[in-house]
């Protein structure tokens, strides 16, 4: 069960749209972090989500964001338009900061809805497992990987247990090397005594408003390796020039032209995914779509990518 963390910007929530149909067929249970205090694109999102008879999980206590000090605005939402939506879930972020009473105070405000508790930094796993009673195994837990040990995740046994594990090594466009490891998760969660897995996917963990002026132009694209393991691994087809701030369409154009060149080699091993044929068009067309069009095109590639490699039998 893969569970793809995105934080609420418009082009992953575009992406989300995008492949609303494709998520809910592969069971893939998309978690949304909204940071932006304009709701309207989260609404459109979790209504396609519904649309296409898929889950989605929505924090109601962000960390980032305009909504970091005060997200009483999505609970109002989710108590709305989805509260008949079983499948639209709630998320709460347990932080290291985060107290039990605030813990019972969600459950209080979501009482009939399927609360999915995700832990990112608390520590009192004990005072949790109390304070939830029976409920601690009817519940789904998401463990960021850097923020919760296996000692504490034991607490949680026998319950629905995600594990979320960050691949994209953040760095800028400049630094990346052409390809490295990205993760071997899709295919060890069981290993790790987990019941699914979680990504950034090509984004990472770290937060930031905006990206900065663009000195290189940086394509990210997943794909797996049969000849290793099926784990997972990142190109990035990075600009020629990198000194400078300006044309980033020309910069993108020589990302682009890295890439083709790399899906014309005999054995290329990057799946074929609908993004893909996407970004061939803007090859053939000498078209640049900005900067966030290009990062929502390898969003939807990575999704495409696990979707493929998880709807094959690996038995």
């Amino acid at each position: 069960m893969y569970h793809p963390y995105f934080r609420g910007k418009q082009y992953e929530l575009i992406t989300i749209r995008e492949t609303a149909q494709l998520l809910a067929a592969s069971g893939f249970i998309p978690i949304i972090e909204p940071v932006k205090e304009s709701l309207g694109g989260l609404e459109r999102t979790l209504k396609s989500v519904c649309d296409a008879h898929g889950r989605a999980v929505v924090i109601v206590n962000p960390h980032h964001g305009d909504l970091a000090e005060d997200g009483e605005g999505i609970g109002i939402l989710l108590n709305g338009p989805f509260r008949e939506k079983p499948t639209i879930e709630v998320g709460v972020l347990l932080k290291e900061e985060t107290t039990i009473a605030e813990v019972r105070g969600f459950m209080a405000r979501h009482n009939e809805a399927q609360i999915v508790f995700v832990h990112a930094g608390f520590t009192d796993a004990a005072g949790l497992v109390a304070a939830l009673g029976e409920r601690t195994r009817r519940s789904r837990h998401v463990f960021f990987d850097l923020k919760s040990g296996k000692l504490y995740r034991k607490h949680f046994a026998g319950a629905q247990r995600i594990l979320l594990r960050d691949g994209f090594q953040k760095r800028r466009n400049a630094d990346h090397p052409p390809i490295e490891l990205f993760s071997d998760l899709h295919v060890t969660y069981d290993d790790e005594g987990m019941n699914g897995f979680g990504d950034f996917l090509i984004v990472g963990d770290e937060y930031s408003e905006s990206g900065g002026p663009a000195y290189a132009v940086a394509i990210h694209l997943t794909f797996i390796d049969p000849d290793q393991e099926n784990q997972m691994y990142i190109y990035h087809f990075v600009s020629r020039r990198k000194d400078t701030p300006t044309d980033p369409a020309g910069k993108f154009a020589e990302a682009l032209e890295g890439m083709i060149q790399k899906l014309r080699e005999p054995r290329c091993k990057i799946f074929e995914s609908t993004a893909v044929g996407e970004f061939r068009e803007l090859h053939a067309k000498k078209h640049f779509p900005g900067l966030g069009y290009v990062k929502k095109l390898s969003m939807k590639h990575h999704i495409e990518t696990m979707a493929n490699f998880l709807g094959r039998d690996h038995a």
